[in-house]
């Protein structure tokens, strides 16, 4: 299969690499010739696809022998534009215009998890200090603003006063989080595996690890939770939803009509499903999901994908923002040890990122296999540590 990839940073190098591993043929488009994928797939081509000029190479590119098209950006425009070029080429867009815009808007979804009786943070001014901030149009953790006290919040809404309802404000809570992710064809719904997020100081996912520490009942009620949405949702592609534990109870924090990043690798090299072919089936042959779902081994790897970053010397963790703008990026094997990398390294660079993707019989044996892989990198790049755990 031929698959066409809009967008080469985060989501995009998510979907290039699970091609890879699917055995598809790339075509990467995106106007940055740096964009972290760049260096993983099989053809590129550097288009702005808001430019007139662009549309008809765009067109001439897609006719030729692509068979399906991924969207790996959120850029509305580019949306809608990729939504016209589907229908004049007729290839399939793996993309839910109506879940994407719930999804897209905070504001939107929160109020759509409260028609549904969902437990989720209570927004102001219910609740107590701290509130957290989030832009409704932002993804993940861009522009997030911890609010500890009144004089905090109090200038917040001063300096954001010329933009209501662009912003949700809601009580912070402490807690792991944790993600999954749903495929459906519009009637049928797979829930897959649970992963646990572990963020930076600034909300970013900077690890995930597979499979989740939370028990197999929590586990299931997270799957169900998940699939309640989509089924309400009538979702036609995939979904990715995060929840907070906090008293021992589920909080929905966000979902995202699109594929994400991050947690289908490590759902890839824990279970071996990979969800970028379940996605393709969504859109392509028969268009619905097997009539079975895939079925997870008895006894799943752990697995650990997590960003590090190297500068000045200190080595330490950092969310995924480092990846984005870490230009194009190569797909390594024994990496210090660890199975597979994806990294910018190159012998007598001085400043560098990657992402170590690191697999073993169970979750004790991958931290103790990441840690050597750490204290291998530390000691042989003669670095210091920083905050890498």
């Amino acid at each position: 299969m031929h698959i066409a990839i809009i967008g080469g940073r985060l989501q995009g190098l998510e979907a290039v690499y699970l091609s890879k591993k699917a055995g598809y043929k790339t075509l990467l488009i995106d106007k940055d010739l740096n964009v972290p994928a760049a260096g993983l797939c099989d053809r590129f081509l550097c288009l702005d696809l808001l430019a007139p000029s662009d549309h008809h190479q765009l067109q001439v590119a897609i006719d030729q022998d692509i068979d399906l098209i991924i969207p790996a950006l959120e850029n509305r425009s580019v949306l809608d534009n990729l939504t016209t070029l589907s229908a004049l080429t007729g290839v399939p867009l793996a993309f839910d215009p109506a879940a994407y815009d719930l999804s897209s808007s905070k504001l939107k979804s929160d109020r759509f998890f409260a028609g549904l009786n969902l437990p989720q943070p209570l927004p102001w001014p219910e609740g107590t200090f701290p509130y957290i901030a989030k832009p409704s149009a932002a993804s993940g953790s861009e522009g997030i603003k911890l609010l500890e006290n009144e004089a905090e919040l109090q200038r917040f809404l001063n300096e954001t006063a010329a933009t209501p309802g662009q912003w949700v404000i809601q009580e912070f809570i402490e807690g792991s989080s944790y993600s999954i992710e749903v495929v459906g064809d519009g009637k049928r719904f797979i829930p897959l595996q649970v992963t646990d997020l572990d963020m930076d100081e600034q909300y970013d996912c900077k690890r995930v690890v597979a499979p989740s520490h939370l028990t197999a009942e929590q586990q299931a009620d997270f799957a169900t939770l998940a699939v309640a949405l989509a089924t309400n949702i009538g979702l036609q592609g995939i979904m990715d939803v995060e929840v907070i534990l906090h008293d021992q109870q589920l909080k929905l924090l966000e979902i995202d009509a699109r594929l994400p990043s991050q947690t289908p690798t490590a759902v890839y090299h824990s279970t071996g499903v990979n969800m970028l072919e379940l996605l393709a089936s969504v859109f392509t042959g028969s268009g619905r999901l097997r009539q079975a779902p895939p079925s997870p081994p008895t006894h799943p790897k752990a697995a650990i994908f997590e960003h590090l970053t190297v500068k000045n010397g200190i080595l330490q963790s950092a969310g995924e923002h480092i990846i984005a703008s870490a230009g194009p990026l190569s797909h390594e094997f024994n990496f210090f040890g660890a199975e597979e990398a994806l990294t910018n390294y190159k012998p007598g660079v001085e400043n560098w990122v990657v992402t170590l993707i690191i697999t073993a019989s169970d979750s004790n044996a991958a931290f103790a296999k990441r840690d050597a892989v750490v204290a291998r990198i530390t000691r042989e790049m003669n670095l210091k540590r920083g905050c890498a755990d």
